[in-house]
């Protein structure tokens, strides 16, 4: 919203000024979205021919996106496809939210589809936590939520999904891990670091091994599209690009303006 100080395009015009687009109404051209509270990967074009190429992908379904979550309780299944429908939730007080078909006052409900891969069993803070990757074959709003919640397994530290009650976790623990997009005039392939590991939250005790992250992302990657064929991969510009303005120096002035600039932000907490 117009008001909203601490957004991701206000940190993008900050840190890459010289990306910044002013014909576009939030300064930079989204490719697609992520929750709120979910981190991860999000692809931004640079131009609008890109910005067109990237979005006929998306509308011909052949994006490629998995993420990662901690999940409430042991997946029994270790692999397990959740195929309800999901619309919007019209009970009054429960708007901002979406639900699955035949649940009261859910309305407008459209197919959806999600593949859910358990990846380890363990304890999040002494409760019982799977982590699981998802793969979203369908894109509809809050479809990762409600799909994990309608399971009996909600994401941990999902306020929203929890009806109010998962408010302990610092977060909630979904994130977007995986990107493919093969446009045709290059493809953007990303892999982000893993955040649900012991050494970055102590609280995350994973206890028994299902399926290795490696393993899964592998054959994801090795079903993906299958129409480029092996023999000829497209280039990959998007990476050299990214790789380019990375590797920009930074001059120690720079980085301390940056990080005074954002730590001038207090994160308000969700309602």
């Amino acid at each position: 919203m117009w008001y909203e100080t601490l957004t991701l395009q206000s940190q993008l015009k900050h840190r890459f000024p010289e990306l910044a687009d002013p014909d576009t109404y939030y300064g930079f051209r989204f490719c697609h979205q992520l929750d709120f509270s979910t981190s991860g990967a999000l692809c931004v074009a640079l131009n609008k021919a890109a910005a067109g190429r990237a979005y006929k992908c998306f509308k011909e379904r052949r994006v490629t996106k998995a993420y990662l979550a901690l999940v409430r309780g042991h997946v029994q299944e270790s692999r397990m496809t959740i195929n309800h429908a999901i619309g919007k939730n019209t009970t009054e007080g429960l708007t901002h939210m979406m639900c699955i078909e035949g649940t009261e006052g859910c309305e407008n409900a459209k197919p959806c589809l999600t593949e859910l891969t358990v990846l380890e069993r363990g304890l999040y803070d002494g409760d019982p936590v799977s982590k699981v990757l998802l793969q979203p074959l369908t894109g509809r709003t809050h479809q990762l939520r409600v799909h994990c919640s309608s399971s009996g397994h909600p994401i941990v530290g999902d306020f929203t999904y929890s009806f109010k009650k998962d408010s302990r976790p610092f977060r909630m623990m979904l994130h977007a891990f995986y990107l493919r997009i093969p446009t045709c005039g290059e493809l953007i392939e990303v892999s982000t670091p893993d955040p649900f590991v012991p050494t970055l939250d102590a609280n995350w005790q994973p206890q028994q091994s299902v399926h290795p992250l490696e393993q899964v992302i592998q054959a994801l990657k090795a079903t993906a599209d299958p129409a480029l064929g092996e023999t000829s991969p497209l280039p990959k510009v998007g990476q050299d690009v990214i790789t380019q303005v990375a590797g920009a120096k930074e001059s120690e002035e720079q980085r301390a303006r940056c990080q005074q600039w954002l730590a001038e932000w207090a994160v308000e907490p969700e309602n």
